[in-house]
């Protein structure tokens, strides 16, 4: 049999029966289980992926997922982010745009607390836009830098999308979450520079107002007071990692019961937010759990049917660049990012992409780096791009022409970024390189 003929059927199928209307994990394992039965020898091939498949979800990195989740759900539900707002925005001062730079600021802070994009957008659009609308900034400067800090948690860690990709490509999970660290800052700089740009260009987009003298030593205290006990939680998750004293399954633990106690300590924290914390996490652990059950039982029913290694001596036979198919990948991640959510899409492309990436002697943590920028940037992107859904919910009365307008320089920031990184994948490789010392 060509390796293409399973490859066809098993993706074919997935797709006719999420026409179905069953959901993307369902869909792939209804699909992987025929698969199983037809490429793999019947029941002892399913049997035999059933054996190898509980073995893969009870890796003890996986632990870190529901914890990050809860650390998360935490941060979101007892809306700690609200004073370190007000404490950052002590220090912006009167810089053009910024209440749009205070997005950025306090996005990426939020993002190394959340883990979700999706958390990150709603809590610095429900806080921030009531305010930027007040001051008279336009649609430009109010929507696109929520929308784009928002998706600052793809790639700070606890990024819980970076998490699972490790699993599935096989890295390091400490490695692939440290790697995100600084295209993640490199993306939030673009941010800033566009942002305070077009505000000094631009003044009408974000007009300036003036601001009370605030004295020095209130500006200290409040710091002290609601932003260091982030950067604790920060240290707890990202610091203890890096520095090799824990593992990312401790450090998530340790972050999340962090997350609690501080909650807690600020009055945050009570029986009611506690178990729409518990309901949140139980509910995405499990459907990134089938998720990531679906992609295991798909990556080894093509290694098992000879597709995997047919691919890959397709594409070498081929004898392009190296670097052409890279970049053709990320094109077609682009693509798929426009109609599909990012789960689906590592269900769908992780499994075929790595191994001829791999064969072609790329690092997989650099791939994996992209591939996750390339997953933000098909959230940013219509026509589905889930950012922009999140956005008209936010803002029922704008029309998803300006919400996509207003998205797009955040989105050529994103790609700049993306360039860069494949130009320089010390970007991403720097910080984990420093781990092993």
């Amino acid at each position: 049999m060509e390796w293409w003929v399973p490859l066809l059927l098993l993706i074919g199928g997935a797709v006719v029966v999420m026409l179905l209307g069953l959901p993307v994990g369902i869909s792939f394992l209804f699909t992987n289980l025929l698969g199983a039965l037809f490429f793999m020898g019947g029941f002892s091939g399913l049997k035999l992926l059933i054996l190898n498949l509980e073995e893969g979800l009870t890796s003890f990195s996986l632990l870190t997922v529901p914890m990050f989740i809860l650390m998360g759900e935490v941060m979101f539900h007892s809306k700690m982010a609200l004073r370190a707002i007000d404490a950052l925005d002590y220090w912006i001062g009167r810089i053009p745009g910024r209440l749009g730079l205070l997005a950025v600021v306090s996005g990426t802070i939020f993002a190394a607390t959340s883990g979700s994009t999706l958390a990150n957008t709603s809590m610095l659009g429900s806080l921030l836009i009531p305010e930027m609308e007040r001051r008279g900034y336009k649609k430009a400067m109010t929507i696109g830098p929520i929308i784009g800090c928002g998706a600052l948690a793809m790639l700070i860690p606890p990024s819980i999308l970076a998490v699972i990709l490790a699993t599935l490509i096989e890295v390091s999970v400490g490695a692939m979450l440290i790697a995100g660290i600084l295209p993640g800052l490199l993306l939030a700089s673009l941010y800033a520079v566009y942002i305070i740009s077009r505000a000094w260009l631009q003044p009408e987009i974000a007009p300036p107002y003036d601001l009370p003298s605030t004295p020095l030593a209130k500006k200290v205290k409040e710091t002290v007071l609601y932003v260091m006990p982030l950067g604790l939680i920060i240290f707890l998750v990202v610091g203890i990692i890096f520095l090799g004293v824990a593992t990312p399954s401790e450090a998530a633990a340790m972050g999340a019961v962090g997350s609690i106690l501080l909650s807690s300590l600020y009055g945050q924290m009570n029986r009611q937010v506690l178990t729409k914390c518990l309901y949140g996490t139980i509910k995405l652990t499990t459907t990134m759990f089938v998720i990531i059950m679906a992609s295991t039982m798909f990556s080894q029913i093509l290694a098992f049917s000879g597709a995997s290694s047919g691919l890959v001596k397709a594409v070498v036979d081929l004898k392009l660049s190296p670097l052409l198919v890279l970049i053709s990948m990320q094109v077609s991640l682009l693509f798929l990012g426009c109609f599909m959510d990012n789960l689906s899409i590592a269900v769908i492309a992780v499994p075929i992409f790595m191994p001829v990436l791999k064969a072609l002697g790329f690092d997989p943590l650099w791939v994996a780096v992209m591939t996750l920028i390339n997953m933000d940037m098909g959230n940013l992107s219509p026509p589905f791009g889930l950012q922009l859904f999140v956005m008209k919910g936010m803002q029922p009365s704008t029309s998803m022409a300006e919400i996509i307008n207003s998205t797009v320089p955040f989105l050529l920031c994103e790609g700049l970024t993306l360039i860069l990184i494949m130009m320089f994948p010390q970007i991403a490789l720097f910080l984990p390189s420093l781990m092993g010392s």
